[in-house]
């Protein structure tokens, strides 16, 4: 049974949520949450147990210290509720963990519990993977959902995608079977250039999510950080020609495409979002992609086909994070 005393009654709740893991490349997601958590000062009001969803080979737990006590710190999923302000208040449900090792639809049900006592109208998971996309142009970001309704009122995708999937996909269709409007945000992470933190791919992320639920979101320094993080890639990209030239192929791909970030809807979208912001406002390895980035979010949301590979540096070993 869940018990949530202690937590308000929320207006027009939404529920965030990211996992660690697969579903995660560059960080990106659970970085997006991290920083909602952070901007709002979220307070934690449940925690899963770890002992019913993580295999602690897998994901160890860590010790610390506080005042010469040791403690440990189990790998779990946790929730917090933040308010966010302005003319229209409403409150979010931020969920943040790591993709659960075992008992995946125990695990969505008990989610699925704690959105139905709090009255959640909507469910946003975000997601990241791996594609051929260049550092140097917009990240994609797609929306997807399995409700069609859904689809055609918020001016999103309706997922046809077949295959392995991830956490994000299995709770997206919990969600669905039970009724609950959910909506997925991917965000494409170039894949010459996966590690973490990757903050362009973690703003790009938020940008969309503000655009969707109505909400203004503090950035803080991720501007700053996505700007430096572009320039250190092209430092490196450019001591490395047979890399510089791959790059110029893939933004030339992704140029002569027509992609949402080129269109007048997005550009508009964009200019709503500074006005917004001018005038105040209101309120491990990982999924990759092939072929077109744009078309590949928007057929095979949790797909995980294996990108080309740029050119290797002499001396350097590849990065196989992106096998299973």
């Amino acid at each position: 049974m869940i018990e949530l005393e202690g937590v308000p009654e929320l207006i027009d709740p939404v529920m965030v949520a990211a996992f660690e893991g697969w579903n995660d490349a560059g960080d990106a997601a659970s970085t997006a949450v991290a920083h909602l958590d952070r901007e709002w000062k979220g307070e934690v009001f449940a925690a899963l147990d770890a002992e019913d969803y993580y295999d602690f080979q897998v994901n160890r737990p860590t010790v610390w210290l506080d005042g010469g006590v040791r403690k440990i710190t189990w790998p779990t999923t946790r929730l917090s509720v933040v308010r966010v302000g302005g003319d229209k208040p409403r409150d979010l449900v931020l969920v943040r963990g790591i993709e659960p090792s075992m008992r995946w639809r125990s695990f969505c049900n008990e989610l699925l519990g704690f959105a139905h006592e709090l009255g959640v109208e909507l469910v946003v998971i975000l997601g990241a993977l791996l594609g051929d996309t260049p550092h140097t142009r917009p990240v994609p970001i797609s929306g997807v959902t399995s409700d069609p309704d859904l689809a055609r009122r918020m001016d999103l995708e309706e997922t046809k995608y077949e295959g392995p999937t991830g956490i994000v996909g299995i709770l997206q269709e919990a969600c669905t079977h039970a009724g609950v409007p959910a909506v997925s945000l991917w965000a494409a992470v170039p894949h010459y250039v996966s590690q973490p933190p990757n903050p362009k791919a973690t703003l790009a992320l938020l940008n969309r999510l503000e655009d969707l639920i109505d909400v203004r979101i503090p950035l803080g320094e991720l501007p700053e950080d996505a700007r430096a993080w572009q320039v250190g890639v092209d430092q490196l990209a450019a001591e490395d020609s047979e890399v510089a030239e791959y790059v110029q192929t893939l933004e030339e791909a992704r140029d002569t495409a027509e992609l949402p970030e080129a269109s007048g809807e997005a550009i508009a979208r964009e200019f709503e979002r500074y006005l917004r912001r001018r005038d105040g406002g209101g309120p491990g390895g990982h999924a990759t992609a092939d072929g077109d980035s744009a078309s590949y979010l928007r057929d095979n949301p949790g797909g995980r086909p294996r990108p080309p590979k740029p050119p290797q540096r002499p001396g350097t070993e590849d990065d196989d994070s992106s096998e299973d």
